[in-house]
């Protein structure tokens, strides 16, 4: 894909729903990540490098799912989690993303959160920073058969949305969510503003990328001016 910087090449004209991932999308959970993996390391595996770097290049999946991949224990989830919600409130909101949320909803557009997260704990987060009434569904990994990047979440999020495929557009950080949204004919839009590699992501094949949260707002800009 040549280019990332691509406000207004993709239009939101006839499309009625945005489904969002959650964490490097719609709140910047880096630092507090890094900590809580950290301390769930040095408790369960002991002292030593943290790998947290290898953590970070399967972003976007099932906590469990990235332990079995990185041959950690599974014992790590407990404090892991214990520890991110200890820190929930050290959680932003990244700049924009409320006044994105709410055009949206103004636009009539239906919105659903797609997370590696569990629901419970995305529920949990998106409440205490007062975002949770901006999105009519919030799926967790926990609550598909199979967690990104097979298709499950981005179908259950459709379906909850009551709308096909090629009526919504998935905004995502990792190459999981770009192949999940594929697995599910949704377009897929490449969030550039957070921790994300770049280069990996857009070599994931997007189908458009967006360096600031506003950018999505100028997609909405741009259907506006359309349908005038």
């Amino acid at each position: 894909m040549e280019g990332a910087d691509v406000d207004g090449a993709l239009s939101l004209a006839g499309r009625q729903a945005v489904v969002f991932d959650l964490d490097g999308v719609i709140v910047d959970s880096f630092g507090v990540m890094r900590q809580a993996f950290a301390h769930a390391y040095t408790t369960v595996v002991g002292p030593g490098p943290i790998p947290f770097e290898e953590y970070c290049g399967h972003m976007g999946r099932y906590f469990p799912d990235i332990m079995r991949i990185m041959g950690l224990p599974p014992e790590m989830e407990e404090p892991f989690v214990k520890e991110s919600q200890r820190l929930a409130h050290e959680v932003r909101v990244f700049e924009g993303v409320p006044e994105v949320l709410a055009a949206l909803r103004a636009r009539g557009l239906r919105t659903a959160i797609a997370t590696g997260k569990s629901g419970p704990r995305a529920r949990s987060l998106l409440g205490t920073l007062g975002l949770l009434p901006m999105f009519d569904h919030v799926i967790g990994s926990d609550e598909v058969p199979r967690p990104k990047p097979a298709p499950d979440i981005v179908l259950r999020a459709l379906s909850l949305l009551d709308v096909p495929g090629d009526a919504a557009v998935m905004v995502g950080d990792a190459v999981t969510d770009i192949a999940s949204a594929r697995g599910a004919g949704v377009t897929a839009i490449a969030a550039l503003w957070g921790e994300t590699d770049e280069a990996t992501l857009l070599a994931a094949g997007p189908d458009a990328a967006l360096r600031d949260p506003l950018g999505l707002l100028g997609l909405l800009v741009e259907t506006g001016a359309e349908q005038r």
